[in-house]
């Protein structure tokens, strides 16, 4: 039944968002160089492997220099890119990867195979769900980015604390994977936006 909401949410996105993806492809032109999209391979359902579409918030290549993004002081995402990223805005593009059946719209975050072969047996099993867009975990960290900047090991923190807890969130919801918590997880997301505190 989620399967059907997806289809629905991401055809109505898709038609009704167009005209913002023009202005948006227009405005990341001209703000750095670079294309439009940004593509990613993430760990998808069953450790299939795909590519998450981004609209690009950083400069060209800057991946090669982390793969976590550390607060404002993060010289690697451009001027509009923090604003891409507070609102979300860079993750809309996911809305083709969930139409090609790669993703859902709520789901567990997918994450880079480097941090994927870090995990249990037990936490695994989130990798036996679609990903999302969204997550509960995403909305109860939020404030990620804030977090890792606190940090002088960034990248230690997030694997030994945020990210075994996003995970334990995470499981949480496949466990009772129903309609009623797909739109609870939607509704949340919305609210934090609408919050303008949604910038994890």
């Amino acid at each position: 039944m989620t399967r059907f909401f997806d289809i629905l949410f991401c055809l109505l996105g898709l038609i009704i968002l167009s005209p913002l993806f023009l202005v948006l492809a227009i405005l990341v032109k001209v703000n750095s160089k670079g294309p439009f999209l940004y593509r990613q391979k993430r760990v998808g359902k069953d450790g299939v492997e795909f590519f998450l579409l981004k609209i690009r918030t950083m400069h060209v290549n800057s991946d090669k220099k982390g793969l976590l993004t550390v607060g404002r002081r993060d010289p690697r995402v451009t001027t509009l890119g923090y604003t891409l990223r507070k609102y979300k805005l860079d993750e809309l593009p996911q809305l083709w990867n969930v139409l090609f059946g790669d993703m859902s719209i709520v789901g567990p975050r997918p994450e880079v195979k480097k941090y994927v072969d870090l995990y249990t047996p037990e936490q695994l099993r989130v990798l036996s769900v679609r990903p999302g867009v969204t997550d509960l975990a995403s909305v109860e960290y939020r404030n990620e980015n804030s977090l890792l900047e606190k940090q002088g090991n960034p990248e230690k923190f997030y694997i030994e604390h945020i990210m075994p807890k996003k995970i334990e969130l995470n499981l949480v919801y496949i466990e009772s994977p129903t309609i009623g918590n797909y739109f609870r997880i939607i509704f949340k997301t919305v609210t934090s936006l609408a919050n303008k505190s949604y910038v994890g």
